[in-house]
């Protein structure tokens, strides 16, 4: 028998939430991880080998977090730019581990041939809580445009824009987990007074390409990577991942400028989002940070081949 999903526990159903259901749902954000030891410090192993920039600083009452970009130290002015950007789901944590795992591991190989920008954490507050919005209820990626109502989209546009017209290609790596339909599906729906409609999560590695300008050949070089390592998403019995019609074997496209997505931030001949699934029986976290490593190699070695 099917039955009605429970309301959400913030908010009357039907209607948006104003200033005082946001200041509920503050109140029950608890930090459960930290910024400074788990990242920062990671950041700041690096300092031999990159050099690092605070591009930015989030203020959310009394707590601070200074934003991090790490860039190739020996950078050169006629070089191609990559960047690689991870945590902008703060609770998505291979993103923000795959990143530092490919500096560490992997930026060595791409010396003289390309200059490397990396966020590895653009949402620190969200990477604390294990959330997807940041402090005001806000999703920063759907926020990379104009105007942009998320300190932490604005932050990495403003340090993104010099390099805009040389960057190659953007890399923006995620997950999709479990919670997306427990939890952060639901509070999108209850936040903006709409019905929550119940979907499936997909049991694999997806990326998201870009509808307005798809690059077939790029995306499936990245999905050959990573099935080296984890499994690739199926489609569901309509032929969708999420909702979205499979294009080809792992990938779906969004609109990415016209959402407000990270990916879709700068036009980049290359771009894509990663979307690794971190609660499958099939799936360990070192799988997962290694997948995300090796879509970003795939990536740049595709890229520096057909760019």
């Amino acid at each position: 028998m099917n039955t009605a999903p429970a309301a959400y526990p913030i908010g009357t159903p039907g209607e948006p939430w104003g200033d005082a259901e946001r200041a509920e749902w503050l109140s029950r954000q608890v930090r459960q991880r930290s910024y400074q030891a788990e990242v920062l410090m990671a950041i700041e192993r690096l300092d031999s080998r990159f050099d690092l920039e605070r591009y930015g600083e989030l203020r959310y009452g009394a707590d601070q977090y200074p934003l991090m970009a790490i860039r190739s130290r020996d950078w050169q002015e006629e070089l191609p730019v990559v960047l690689v950007t991870g945590g902008v789901h703060g609770y998505e944590t291979s993103g923000v581990h795959g990143a530092l795992q490919f500096l560490d591991e992997h930026a060595a190989d791409y010396e003289g041939q390309v200059n490397l920008l990396v966020a590895p954490c653009v949402s620190p507050w969200a990477y604390e809580r294990i959330h997807r919005w940041n402090a005001h209820a806000i999703d920063p990626n759907r926020s990379f445009r104009a105007d942009s109502p998320a300190e932490e989209a604005a932050a990495l546009m403003r340090l993104v824009a010099p390099l805009r017209d040389r960057i190659l290609m953007h890399i923006d790596l995620h997950e999709t987990t479990d919670t997306d339909e427990t939890e952060f599906r639901p509070a999108l729906a209850a936040r903006d007074g709409e019905p929550f409609e119940p979907g499936d999560i997909p049991d694999g590695f997806y990326l998201v390409d870009d509808s307005e300008r798809p690059s077939p050949g790029f995306q499936q070089a990245i999905i050959q990577a990573v099935e080296k390592i984890t499994h690739i998403a199926p489609a569901d019995a309509q032929g969708k991942i999420i909702g979205s019609p499979m294009v080809a074997p792992g990938v779906i496209e969004y609109p990415l400028q016209s959402l407000g997505l990270c990916a879709g931030m700068t036009g980049a001949p290359f771009t894509t989002t990663t979307e690794v699934y971190p609660d499958s029986p099939r799936a360990t976290p070192e799988q997962c940070n290694a997948a995300q490593t090796a879509a970003v190699c795939a990536a740049i070695d595709y890229a520096l081949a057909n760019g």
